[in-house]
């Protein structure tokens, strides 16, 4: 008799408006650097990991260059907030609802983020 092994493993996916968009494995984020994911549109979202293990999934373009570079800004907090700095000016966004810390007429979009085992 034969016993099948069904292993489980965990991806990260983001909300879009039509629906769960598959993104990568969570083991793909080192925390406190950032992985840029293509989407279905042909935007790109630049993920986060924190080190509590926090997700965070942010636009990568950064609003005031254009270049999608976001995913490759350095991480931290102020305030309590987690925030990407640009690596381009340095400006700096909030990870949880994407507001520019350095200029609050500057927004940039935020996905909801979940992770779901799969088989």
């Amino acid at each position: 008799m034969t016993t099948a092994v069904t292993t489980t493993h965990t991806v990260i996916q983001l909300r879009l408006a039509d629906g769960w968009f598959t993104v990568c494995d969570p083991s793909a984020l080192v925390p406190g650097r950032g992985v840029a994911a293509l989407l279905p549109d042909g935007r790109q979202a630049a993920l986060f990991r924190d080190r509590a293990g926090r997700l965070y999934a942010v636009d990568n373009r950064d609003p005031f260059t254009g270049a999608a570079v976001l995913s490759r800004g350095l991480t931290g907090t102020h305030g309590g907030r987690p925030f990407v700095a640009s690596p381009l000016l340095k400006q700096r966004f909030d990870l949880a609802d994407g507001r520019c810390l350095d200029d609050p007429s500057v927004r940039i979009a935020v996905y909801e983020v979940r992770t779901l085992p799969v088989c």
